[in-house]
């Protein structure tokens, strides 16, 4: 379990690093933002945000029943969040390269997206789950 927390203070360390890197290249300035705040560009990007959100919440239910009651491999409910995952940060990052204030924003939401989807790729690709939570073979 120790490997499994290290692995993702380090994701959040270069998820952190990649933006501050972006930010210089780019210009792009840093911007007040609440602690788990929606940032919602519009309000057509609040009802499609929320449409992805509660379609996500129904897909986790129907797969967390198949993990549990049916013995649906691990690795498949990885790769589904991957997908809504980048499905979720790819609608925002539209949002706020189509419609926001700074476009460039989406430069970042775009990077982290990618990070964290090779991230998970990368677990499911190589069967990281078994190494970094420490169950035996």
């Amino acid at each position: 379990m120790g490997k499994l927390l290290l692995s993702i203070a380090v994701l959040f360390i270069v998820i952190f690093l990649v933006k501050v890197l972006l930010r210089k290249i780019f210009h792009i300035e840093k911007r007040k933002k609440e602690f788990f705040s929606y940032s919602h560009v519009n309000s057509l990007h609040r009802k499609v945000d929320w449409v992805i959100r509660i379609g996500s919440m129904i897909v986790y239910l129907i797969f967390f029943y198949k993990l549990i009651y049916e013995d649906y491999s691990l690795n498949l409910m990885l790769g589904i969040m991957l997908i809504l995952f980048v499905l979720q940060m790819a609608v925002q990052a539209f949002f706020e390269w189509r419609y926001s204030e700074h476009p460039k924003e989406a430069i970042l939401t775009a990077s982290e997206m990618a990070i964290l989807a090779l991230a998970i790729g990368a677990v499911i690709w190589f069967d990281l789950l078994n190494f970094l939570i420490g169950t035996p073979n």
